[in-house]
């Protein structure tokens, strides 16, 4: 379990309120699972590589994820949502 706080960075906030309903609802339960378990097998959680390198990713479904990284005090911090392609926005 998750003991730390997640912060929503602006641009994910704006970037979830663009999703379409039911991804925004399933998003909502994987942060749920993400809580409870961040090794759950349905997240697909992996470290980032390259110019990436110290974010993280969670799968929300086959086209959709998240991208987050742990801050120093704990805190985990989500800083972008969206499909595949928002690997090269960062």
């Amino acid at each position: 379990m998750i003991k730390s706080n997640i912060i929503y960075s602006y641009g994910f906030r704006e970037e979830f309120l663009k999703l379409p309903k039911n991804i925004a609802d399933l998003a909502i339960k994987k942060e749920k699972i993400f809580k409870e378990n961040p090794f759950h097998s349905s997240l697909r959680l992996h470290s980032l590589k390259g110019k990436l390198d110290g974010l993280w990713s969670i799968s929300v479904n086959s086209k959709y994820r998240i991208i987050f990284k742990y801050k120093e005090e704990g805190d985990i911090l989500f800083i972008s949502i969206g499909k595949h392609d928002i690997y090269r926005s960062l």
